[in-house]
């Protein structure tokens, strides 16, 4: 289960925005000695509600000084947007702010002697161990915690100080981009639309120094002696380019002196070596605040560790199951679906909000007995001066009289100018546009596919090429290259795009799908496509009197991808299994629509547009065309002709009447990611101990966050709540 923190208010880390922070001065006086004054003291072991088994703990974990600086820092990088975007006061901000340190010092201490207790029976001399840490330094002992009182070095730590050197360091780029002058005034300002989780960093990475070695391997680069790029590690793959000794040093000034000034005072020129930065008070906070969540998260991964034990436990006491209580979720959502989906309008508006933690389980029966289900579209546009040629055609053939609105003729003549579609690789903004993000492959190890002219520029480096920091892109195989000629230029790049028309898109479509996961596509061209389509446009039965047209003549070519599954059942068990063959095509042909498609609506879909299994919105062709393919059943695809051009269109699912899927809740299905239990089952329990946590979290700020346990030194900050709005 994907967590994380359920705290509120916590000093962010985000150095990056102190260093960009362009306030007025928060305080014209403040000295050191006045930033480090303690605002507030936290003592939950004065409570009432401490729990008897944490007496022992009392004097160890002590007493928690929250200062100044803290609170100024929390402003600048948090509480700064509150006054400019909310119009919060200044006395409001800093009270919210006082508050939520306050909340996380209690959670911060009530989690340490959880995970102290639980050390303890382990180990009889944790606490004097801890004890020791923390007498050499306030890190020291969540460092002892987290590292379960163990000489190695715990992820967690390695984490905390990765996440606190990797915001350093952006910090002090954004000072250097400008010194460097990358700001490029000539980039761009076309855009399109990217892949959900484009350069999403894994939750909790850091960079190892080898597959054997699992030291932390990155270190801030300022350029002075400690700190130079060599030095610096994994972080050498991200330097700007162009940096120097002499730019970077530049560059760190800046931003140790917009953390010196007289707005923030947030380290001491005069008392600290501010070329140490690792050595700043301020820069230790930040560190020691890192820690700190790392030790509440590891609270609440035990708790609910052990809240998912006891869910088990209370269905196995009631059945001998120990899944018998995500069954009956199971059934209890399934059966009110089915009160609620009969209604079609109901089924439909679910249709469209269904995701990984939204599900549809019952689907009613379609009009005349069709399916209900989900399609990519990769349209294939009419050029500008096509586009301008079919509007005269439809002003000289338009018959509202007839079905369709058009006069035969004009299809006719439509389809004339459809074979002359040509279509292009629609990705040249990703190149040039607002963000670069194409990358020459030739030196990855990387199996990318091979275009007409053996075009080796991917997309989206960090999650194609670095799966071990970053997430793999979600639907999006990432092998499919730019289709065309890449010339890298002095500011940009020229791109000479290869032309395909409908036939070229469709062995584009069937190899693509081939090199990706090995299925066949098979394609069945409809042989008389556009001949004599004047005499055979409508259908031989007249409806109410009149002619209809029969827009099977609009599709051109049909086909079915073999996933080698047996049945639709089978199929929708591991749609989005990455392992799945299923998975693998419905990736190769989304990342497909990327590429050419220019309906730009449909890339933001979970499985694409939903189809009903009556009337719809699309254009008749679309229409006719999305429901035969959604009829044939998953993987079954149609090429269908149009008022906007060529429509490819590939079914991703498809709904049966009644029960969607038939889960097997045994342990292989709800551990292997994306199968349809698993997913199930961790939106269960994401909900369920989200819930527990969340009232586990009030129930301890209720017990410990009053009076007895919380000091304020009011007088302390008061000028800081005295500042007035602009």
């Amino acid at each position: 289960m994907k967590k994380k923190s359920i705290v509120c208010g916590v000093i962010a880390t985000t150095v990056a925005v102190a260093a960009t922070f362009g306030g007025c001065s928060l305080v014209s006086t403040n000295t050191a000695a006045d930033m480090n004054q303690t605002i507030a003291v936290v003592d939950i072991s004065k409570a009432a509600a401490l729990d008897k088994q944490f007496e022992d703990y009392k004097a160890a974990v002590g007493e928690t000084s929250i200062i100044k600086r803290e609170l100024v820092a929390y402003f600048i990088n948090y509480g700064y947007s509150y006054v400019q975007n909310y119009g919060y006061t200044y006395e409001q901000t800093f009270n919210l702010l006082l508050d939520s340190l306050v909340e996380n010092a209690v959670l911060v201490q009530y989690s340490t002697m959880y995970l102290l207790d639980k050390l303890s029976a382990e180990n009889s001399n944790a606490v004097n161990e801890f004890i020791a840490a923390s007498k050499h330094s306030e890190a020291a002992k969540y460092e002892y915690l987290l590292n379960e009182g163990k000489d190695e070095v715990s992820d967690d730590v390695k984490i905390a100080e990765y996440n606190l050197r990797s915001s350093i360091n952006s910090a002090i780029d954004t000072y250097e981009k400008k010194i460097l002058d990358e700001e490029d005034s000539s980039a761009g300002t076309d855009t399109r639309t990217t892949p959900t989780g484009v350069d999403t960093q894994k939750e909790d990475y850091y960079p190892q120094k080898s597959k054997t070695d699992n030291s932390l391997d990155y270190n801030i680069y300022t350029g002075y002696y400690g700190y130079t790029l060599e030095q610096s590690g994994a972080y050498q793959k991200d330097k700007l380019d162009g940096t120097t000794i002499a730019t970077r040093i530049k560059a760190y000034n800046e931003f140790i002196s917009s953390l010196a000034s007289s707005s923030y005072d947030l380290v001491d020129a005069k008392a600290e070596d501010l070329r140490k930065v690792r050595d700043l008070s301020y820069i230790q906070d930040e560190y020691v605040s890192q820690l700190e969540q790392r030790v509440i998260n590891k609270y609440y991964d035990v708790y609910e560790e052990e809240q998912e034990k006891l869910l088990k436990q209370i269905a196995d006491e009631n059945s001998n199951n120990d899944y018998s209580l995500i069954i009956a979720a199971y059934n209890n959502l399934y059966n009110s679906q089915a009160k609620s989906y009969e209604t079609e309008s109901n089924f439909t508006s679910a249709m469209d909000s269904m995701s990984d933690t939204s599900f549809v389980l019952y689907a009613p029966e379609g009009e005349d007995g069709g399916k209900f289900g989900y399609v990519y579209n990769i349209l294939l546009p009419f050029s500008d001066a096509q586009s301008d040629a079919l509007k005269a055609l439809q002003s000289v053939y338009a018959d509202s009289d007839l079905d369709g609105g058009y006069k035969p003729d004009y299809y006719v003549t439509r389809n004339s100018l459809l074979n002359q579609i040509k279509t292009t690789d629609q990705r040249a903004a990703w190149f040039n546009g607002e963000t670069e993000y194409a990358f020459d492959a030739t030196d990855n190890d990387i199996n990318y596919y091979k275009t007409a002219n053996n075009s080796s520029y991917l997309f989206f480096e960090n999650n194609v090429a670095s799966s071990d920091k970053y997430e793999a892109l979600d639907k999006y195989a990432g092998l499919y290259p730019y289709n065309g000629t890449v010339r890298e230029m002095d500011d940009d790049y020229l791109l000479i795009p290869n032309k395909l028309d409908i036939n070229d898109m469709l062995v584009e479509f069937e190899n693509y799908i081939k090199h990706v996961s090995g299925c066949t596509a098979t394609t069945n061209k409809t042989q008389n496509y556009g001949d004599n389509l004047a005499d055979n446009l409508y259908k031989s039965e007249l409806v109410n009197g009149k002619k209809v047209i029969d827009y099977s003549n609009f599709i051109y070519a049909t086909g079915k991808v073999d996933f080698g599954v047996s049945d639709n059942k089978a199929y929708k068990a591991n749609l989005l299994n990455k392992d799945s063959k299923q998975y693998q095509v419905l990736s190769a042909v989304n990342e497909l629509q990327y590429a050419y498609t220019t309906d730009t609506g449909v890339l933001s879909q979970y499985l694409g547009y939903s189809v009903q299994a009556g009337d719809t919105s699309y254009i008749k062709e679309f229409e006719h065309a999305a429901h035969q393919a959604v009829n044939s059943g998953a993987g079954s695809y149609a090429v269908c002709a149009g008022d906007y051009g060529w429509h490819l269109i590939y079914v991703t699912y498809t709904y049966d009447v009644g029960a969607q899927y038939e889960p097997v809740w045994n342990e292989t299905n709800i551990t292997t990611e994306g199968t349809f239990e698993n997913l199930f089952y961790e939106w269960f329990k994401s909900n369920t101990l989200s819930d527990v946590s969340t009232q586990r979290r009030n129930a301890i700020l209720t017990d410990f966050k009053g009076d007895a346990t919380v000091t304020k030194y009011e007088s302390r900050y008061k000028n800081l709540l005295e500042l007035e709005n602009n």
